[in-house]
Parts: C-alpha cells; sequence; structure tokens
C-alpha cells in the first residue's frame, strides 16, 4: 500500500491507503495525521515530536521498522502490527512483532520507509473509494486549494471546508484506539516472533504479513 492523500477534517484526518486496484480510507485522530503529513510533505520541525523520539530510540538500539501490517478490522476499527528488527551487541538479528494502533503505524511507516501491508482479511472488507479521492483531487485543483492533484504529490493537505466530502464518513473506518488494541492480547497464541518481553506473541493475526497485499 502506500499512503496517497492525508485530509485534514473537523477534529481529525482522513488518510487513503491504496495501490492501483483500490484505495481506502481510515480515520486518525488530528496529531497523528498532522505527523503523517508532515513525514510525507518532508517538513522540518525545530523539536523532535513524538514519533521523531521513536525512531530515535530505535535507532539507537540497532532497530528500525521492517514493515507494518493493516492486519484485522472490526466493525469499523482498524488494528496493525509493526515488525522491528534490531541487530546489536546484543543479538546479532532479532525480530519482534508489535500490537500498535494504525495510525502510529502509518506515521512510523512513512518516517522510515517501510512498506505498508494489509492482510486480505481486511482487503476484502474495505469499500473502495478511489472516485472520491479522485473527485476530491479534483475539486481541490479547481478550486485552488492546497489539495493532492492528479499526479502530484501525495500527502499533502486538502483544505477540505471548501470540498464535498458528503458520504466521506460512511465509507471510513475508524484508527483502534488503546482500550479496543488491548482486547486482542486474549487471542490464540502464535510464536512466529517474540514479543520483546520474554513471551511468544499471542496475536493470532502474525502471520497475515505472509498472505498480505502490498
Amino acid at each position: 500500500m502506500q499512503v496517497r492523500a492525508v485530509l485534514p477534517l473537523d477534529g481529525s484526518f482522513a488518510v487513503f491507503l491504496g495501490n492501483e486496484q483500490k484505495t481506502f480510507v481510515i480515520y486518525v485522530d488530528e496529531s497523528v495525521g498532522t505527523a503523517i503529513s508532515m513525514f510525507m510533505r518532508g517538513v522540518a520541525k525545530e523539536r523532535p515530536l513524538t514519533h521523531d523520539l521513536l525512531a530515535t530510540v530505535l535507532l539507537a538500539f540497532g532497530a528500525k521498522v521492517e514493515r507494518v501490517i493493516i492486519n484485522d478490522i472490526q466493525g469499523s476499527v482498524f488494528h496493525a502490527r509493526m515488525i522491528i528488527s534490531a541487530a546489536n551487541e546484543l543479538h546479532a538479528r532479532k525480530v519482534v512483532e508489535i500490537d500498535a494502533r494504525p495510525s502510529d503505524s502509518i506515521a512510523m511507516a512513512v518516517q522510515q520507509e517501510a512498506p505498508l501491508f494489509v492482510s486480505q482479511k481486511v482487503w476484502e472488507s474495505v469499500d473502495d473509494v478511489s472516485d472520491t479521492l479522485a473527485q476530491i483531487e479534483k475539486q481541490g485543483l479547481e478550486q485552488g486549494s492546497a489539495g493532492v492533484p492528479a499526479g502530484g504529490e501525495p500527502g499533502e493537505e486538502v483544505e477540505s471546508d471548501e470540498l464535498d466530502l458528503e458520504g466521506l464518513e460512511e465509507l471510513a473506518g475508524e484508527d483502534a484506539d488503546d482500550e479496543e488494541d488491548d482486547d486482542d492480547d486474549d487471542d490464540d497464541d502464535d510464536d512466529e516472533y517474540d514479543d520483546g518481553f520474554g513471551g511468544d506473541d499471542d496475536d493470532d493475526e502474525g502471520e497475515e504479513w505472509k498472505k498480505a497485499d502490498g
């Protein structure tokens, strides 16, 4: 997948993800949506923000984000996993799978230029909003907003107050909050990855990246 556009809405952001076959949209909170947009546009920051700090901590331990998988959808709520690898004086190579919000996962994938995948289950469940995105791009171009013109640079913000967004909310899923993420801990065991704390990863979606659409 690629982040095709980031659209600021009233108190949130819509993140459009897709490839040449399909595009779908996830709502994320304003702070993370802003971070994703800034990473995509290469906007310099005076001081490191949360995702910059996490990237620096990973670097300090010889680690990096290998890939991100949006691995599950429950109702309209998405869930994600972040695959991190580390090679340092303690481990020749260690791979850890972490449960994470899709918004934070997307931000880290963009910041670290890591590939973003979607599980087959999610891919088959989401609605295709390619036409909606094309209309938004066209409106933004015609109205001279800061939108994402056809063939333009993805990730630029669109002035949403001038665009026709009718129906977008019904097509968009939501970012999983911390409480919903915690519910995943009761899933079946999966020993593909170590969880980084001495135990096996216990999410039954741990294998999804092997059959994910990229």
